[in-house]
């Protein structure tokens, strides 16, 4: 059957866990979902159809950096971020928002929206709501967020609830810019910071717009687990059940467990990737440190029952030393095992969730990982 519209449904649910599956014309999205992060129209370190070959059925593609190089404009020429990157199946676009708090001190802000002076070349950019949307129509992208301002915590509460409604403010203006785009979706972000009636006002306020999906923003951005666990909580009930919720730029492998709990469904993070090119590697023990001296005649592969290759036919003397010597390989090598465990543990997710067996699989999952963290320390 051809799908032609966005369309969102639940398959089971276990406690507050959700398994759906988003279906959009390019393709269908089981969630939760864990979607790689392209920023500049590449996953790091990887071959985009490994990429989908380890079970990803979405990328991430980031507005703010797509516009600086090589242009929104040229990649519509070209065909679109799709054809661009040779990637058919759904994107998801940042808006930019993230980068109004990462790269402060190269913009100004204003009501009608941000002038950044870009930290390629010192040239100007204006992104306001629309001309983010717009920027997001011509990449093509199948979700679409809006522009918003995300805030480093902790910070004065004025200060959050003043960006929580000037991010209302351009979520109205982005869903005009939208319009209607049969077969995609643009989804509001809650914003809030670490105040609950914040989140609550920002969550029902978005909600009366009938939005496609909503996210949850400014979390993971300096406050402890504790605290955007306890948000999701205060959060998630004044979202409708019907609609996607995407928890931005979240996270660890505990993250998102502890957050698919409460009933997160996407999730995006630059994590695996960066950890991958700085030596660490995710397993189902917990983190391996490759840069350790303890690994340098282990002959042992990070996983020898995992089907990923970069897992389970490497040996970690052998990683540590590409590690050690700098070799480009290495995080090649680690950013594949480390994205074939992130899949690999939504897809057991997903399983568990559609056999009642939820919370039983997050509490073996958790008392691995500690045990093999207790093991590395005894070592």
């Amino acid at each position: 059957m051809t799908v032609t519209e966005f369309g969102f449904r639940l398959l089971a649910k276990d406690g507050k866990a959700r398994r759906g599956e988003i279906s959009m014309p390019r393709g269908t999205i089981r969630t939760p979902a864990f979607m790689p992060v392209g920023t500049a129209a590449t996953v790091k370190a990887m071959y985009l159809d490994q990429v989908r070959e380890l079970g990803s059925d979405i990328i991430l593609g980031n507005t703010y950096h797509l516009m600086l190089r090589p242009g929104a404009e040229r990649v519509a020429r070209l065909g679109g971020l799709h054809e661009f990157a040779r990637w058919p199946y759904p994107i998801l676009t940042d808006s930019g928002g993230f980068q109004i708090m990462s790269l402060a001190s190269l913009r100004k802000m204003s009501e009608q929206g941000v002038t950044f002076r870009s930290h390629v070349d010192g040239s100007v950019h204006e992104l306001s709501p629309e001309r983010s949307i717009e920027i997001q129509g011509l990449l093509d992208a199948d979700i679409q967020m809006q522009l918003d301002e995300c805030i480093r915590l902790p910070a004065d509460r004025n200060e959050i609830e003043r960006a929580m409604e000037l991010s209302l403010r351009w979520a109205e203006r982005s869903a005009i810019a939208f319009g209607t785009q049969p077969g995609k979706a643009m989804f509001g972000i809650v914003q809030g910071g670490d105040q609950p009636d914040l989140r609550i006002r920002s969550a029902e306020r978005l909600t009366a717009m009938n939005l496609k999906g909503y996210a949850v923003g400014g979390l993971a951005v300096g406050e402890p687990q504790s605290v955007m666990l306890e948000t999701l909580d205060e959060t998630l009930p004044s979202l409708p059940v019907e609609k996607p919720r995407y928890l931005m730029g979240v996270g660890t492998p505990d993250d998102i467990l502890q957050s698919v709990a409460r009933g997160i469904d996407m999730f995006d993070c630059v994590m695996p990737t960066r950890a991958g090119r700085h030596g660490l590697a995710f397993t189902k023990d917990g983190r391996v440190n490759l840069k350790n001296a303890r690994h340098a005649e282990d002959p042992k592969p990070l996983d020898e029952t995992s089907d990923c290759p970069a897992t389970r036919d490497y040996s970690r003397a052998y990683l540590h030393h590409l590690v050690r010597a700098d070799e480009a390989l290495a995080g090649m090598l680690l950013t594949w095992n480390n994205l074939a465990y992130y899949q690999r543990l939504m897809a057991e997710m997903r399983e568990a969730i559609e056999l009642g067996r939820f919370q039983d699989f997050a509490a073996e999952t958790t008392a691995r990982w500690s045990r093999g963290e207790a093991a590395r320390k005894a070592a």
